[in-house]
């Protein structure tokens, strides 16, 4: 609306916003903030509580079938679907330094890396166990 069709709109010819002014201090607008960093979701019971007991994660270190070259692979994962096993593999590669996939419902991670691994999947409230040899 161009300020003469304001005019005719009011039909005095006086500002639209005029009777704003009267109203004396108005509320100040939202302040400047920093975006926010998207926060996953913690994994709870249905109680509310941190979900502490996932269940037996077994830690094997295989070797078989890859030209002599280690890896740490966890298996036998109990309740949790594809997308949480690649965000807890995406977490365990980036902690240790190097590559790693979701194979067959489990976690492969490149080279000897069980320590990292154990210690990541407590955090996700799972309990490792060091199987095989």
């Amino acid at each position: 609306m161009s300020g003469n069709e304001a005019s005719k709109a009011n039909g005095d010819g006086s500002d639209p916003f005029g009777a704003l002014s009267g109203l004396g201090d108005l509320p100040a607008g939202p302040e400047a903030s920093r975006p926010s960093i998207p926060v996953l979701p913690v994994k709870t019971s249905q109680r509310g509580q941190k979900n502490t007991n996932r269940g037996r994660v077994d830690i094997v270190r295989q070797t078989a079938h890859r030209g002599g070259k280690g890896v740490t692979v966890a298996r036998n994962f109990t309740g949790i679907g594809l997308a949480e096993k690649q965000e807890l593999a995406k977490k365990m590669q980036k902690a240790c330094g190097v590559g790693g996939t979701v194979k067959d419902g489990c976690i492969e991670i490149q080279g000897d890396k069980r320590e990292e691994m154990k210690r990541i999947l407590t955090e996700a409230g799972f309990k490792p166990v060091f199987a095989g040899g």
